[in-house]
């Protein structure tokens, strides 16, 4: 105990504590030593055995953990939001490493134009890009879904450990492209397909084949929708422009 009360730096709160009962901030903050330096390389090391945790348990049966996630257990996977981060990152570095031509998203225009930049925004953010991505799909998913009673929010954290790792499906096959100069690029994407449809069906109900159907639809609309909502963005704003 504190022998006079004092302020809290962070909330100016009255504390008499070593942690303040309002924030939960401590009072005193450990000096940056070489324990303090050994604490943090084990966070990170905890992290990679938590990423790599995630994706064997997401290749091998996405729907059931993913399930697990949402309704009972949060501590075993990575956020959601962290890991379709990261994946995307992990594929940026490597296509801008190997100067994989071919993109994830690939769009052709002419230059300095509002759609040309939005699509040059998507190709060099893919982890924020994802997400909106997996916004449009889950739109579908809760139509072509909605008797499973999920709500939009638990069907876009599905999309997030998906996409996640569909960005590492292409990531691995961007290696194989810039090791050995064949075209993987093409085949990434039918593969990311296949899996996404996989996993959501999955997800919902493997047993149901007209669940497979559906999920692949949804998924195809949903970019469908993603890439014609990033059309109409960049044209109004050409036209608002032109005004």
């Amino acid at each position: 105990m504190h022998p006079d009360p004092i302020s809290c730096r962070n909330c100016s709160h009255v504390v008499n504590d070593n942690f303040c009962g309002h924030c939960g901030r401590p009072m005193h903050v450990e000096r940056v030593d070489a324990h303090y330096v050994l604490h943090e390389i084990q966070h990170i090391l905890h992290f990679e055995k938590g990423i790599l945790f995630t994706v064997k348990e997401l290749l091998i049966r996405p729907g059931q953990n993913i399930r697990t996630f949402i309704t009972d257990n949060r501590s075993r996977l990575v956020k959601p939001v962290v890991f379709i981060i990261v994946s995307s990152l992990i594929y940026t570095v490597i296509s801008h490493f190997f100067h994989i031509e071919e993109s994830y998203v690939e769009f052709k225009e002419v230059k300095k134009t509002s759609i040309s930049l939005i699509f040059n925004w998507v190709q060099g953010h893919y982890g924020y890009a994802n997400i909106l991505m997996g916004v449009c799909i889950s739109l579908w998913l809760k139509l072509f879904f909605k008797k499973y009673g999920y709500n939009f929010f638990e069907i876009l954290i599905l999309l997030c450990f998906v996409m996640g790792i569909g960005m590492l499906i292409i990531s691995v096959f961007a290696i194989a492209e810039g090791l050995s100069t064949i075209d993987f690029m093409k085949v990434s994407s039918i593969v990311v397909v296949g899996y996404s449809t996989w996993a959501i069906a999955q997800f919902f109900n493997s047993k149901k084949a007209v669940n497979y159907l559906k999920a692949i639809i949804a998924y195809c609309l949903g970019m469908l929708m993603f890439g014609l909502l990033a059309v109409f963005l960049g044209v109004s704003i050409d036209l608002l422009m032109k005004h």
